[in-house]
Parts: structure tokens; sequence; C-alpha cells
């Protein structure tokens, strides 16, 4: 009697372990194909999904226009905030990252408009390679 109940536990330990783990795997794949899929869709890291007014308004800058925006008063509001809510000071940590991330996103997009700037003035002047044999 006794083996017949040890045999139902260790069954039913079984099965419950490998609902778990196959469950677990379905959800790991779910979240790849994602994170995946944001990459494609040029997500770069998705830690923070925050919007670039979203970000104007925390760091208080003016909305960027193609691109234009004054990086050094970006990064002064950036260190005066990020300062003020430092934890050791009484600030909040959950503040702080966020003041980070904005500052992260506005680099991004500021990033991306002066490549496509670069590429843009490589296409009007053709193609002119940077290096040539002899300036190996």
């Amino acid at each position: 009697m006794a083996h017949r109940i040890i045999t139902q536990v260790v069954f039913t330990g079984v099965r419950i372990i490998g609902r778990a783990v196959s469950e677990s795997y379905r959800q790991a794949a779910a979240s790849q194909k994602y994170a995946a899929a944001g990459q494609k869709a040029g997500g770069g890291f998705s830690s923070s999904n925050i919007t670039m007014d979203e970000a104007c308004q925390i760091l208080n800058v003016g909305p960027s226009k193609m691109g234009q925006i004054d990086e050094a008063f970006v990064t002064e509001r950036f260190k005066r905030l990020f300062d003020l809510n430092d934890p050791k000071k009484g600030g909040s940590f959950y503040l702080q990252s966020k003041i980070l991330r904005a500052r992260e996103r506005i680099e991004r997009e500021v990033q991306g408009f002066k490549q496509a700037a670069e590429r843009e003035q490589e296409l009007s002047e053709g193609f002119k390679p940077k290096w040539t044999k002899e300036g190996k």
C-alpha cells in the first residue's frame, strides 16, 4: 500500500514539473520572438520604451527638430537632474533611471539623424572611399 502512495506522489510531482518546464519553454520562445521583432523594428535595446516627446519633457528641453538639439544643454540638464535625484541625497532611484533613459533616448535620436545626414551627404557627393591601397 505504501509503495502505491509513493508511486502516485512521484508521478504527480513529475507531471507538475513537466508542465512547468514546458510552460516556461513556451514563454521563453515567445519572449525571444518578441525581442527579435523589436530588434528588426529598430528598437535597439528595449529596456526603455520612452518616446522622444517624453524624453524631452523629462529633461525639460525643447523638442528636437530633425535631430537639431543642443547636446551640451541636454548634458547639463541631465547632470543637474541626475545629481538632484541621487538616492544618497534623498532622491529617487526610479526618477534617476528615468532621467538616464531620457538622455539615452535623445542621444539615440540625434545619432540616428547624424548618420542619416552623413549618408545623404555621401550620396550627394558620390562614392569616395575613405582609404586606398596607398593609404594603408
